[in-house]
């Protein structure tokens, strides 16, 4: 499968778009006026100048279809790395959020091992109702830690219930991981 994770850039304000809608949102309340959706753009773009974290564009083939990121942020008292992801309904079920999610693994297992006192954890945070992205945490390896309270947008005061799944970083597999 011709899947590829490329730096966030101008271009995917397209894709950004094409997920701002109330079908992919679902999960995170709902869609964002053009404003938020235009300072959401900006903060993807500064995200590799800030030296903690990426956005990416998810490529099947030429064409944009998704998104995938992880950025450093306290979590119970913690540093730890965070991700999150989307992929547009038509390419749903073919396997590209697992790919793009191994890929990103990778990416933050090398990010780990060059800040030797960084985050060892990457968590994902999806919602307790959101079948499809639990079913992909336990098949990219993580653990779930259990249901939680999580504000997002960060620093939103907006709260959702959500599963905290955790994957060491310093592990090469997770017991549950499919290769």
């Amino acid at each position: 499968m011709d899947i590829r994770l490329e730096p966030w850039s101008e271009p995917a304000l397209a894709l950004l778009r094409k997920i701002n809608t109330p079908e992919m949102r679902r999960h995170v309340g709902g869609p964002e006026p053009e404003e938020q959706l235009l300072a959401r753009h900006s903060r993807y773009l500064a995200m590799p100048a800030e030296g903690h974290g990426c956005m990416f564009a998810v490529l099947f083939g030429d064409d944009m279809v998704g998104s995938i990121a992880y950025h450093q942020r306290a979590w119970q008292d913690r540093q730890i790395y965070e991700t999150g992801w989307n992929v547009l309904p038509p390419y749903q079920g073919k396997g590209i959020a697992a790919a793009a999610g191994r890929a990103l693994i990778d990416i933050v297992r090398e990010a780990a091992a060059r800040t030797p006192d960084g985050p060892r954890s990457l968590h994902a945070f999806p919602s307790v109702d959101n079948a499809s992205s639990n079913a992909l945490c336990r098949r990219l390896g993580f653990r779930l830690v259990g249901a939680c309270d999580f504000e997002y947008p960060r620093d939103s005061g907006s709260w959702m219930r959500s599963n905290d799944w955790r994957l060491d970083l310093t592990a090469r597999t997770q017991p549950n991981e499919v290769p």
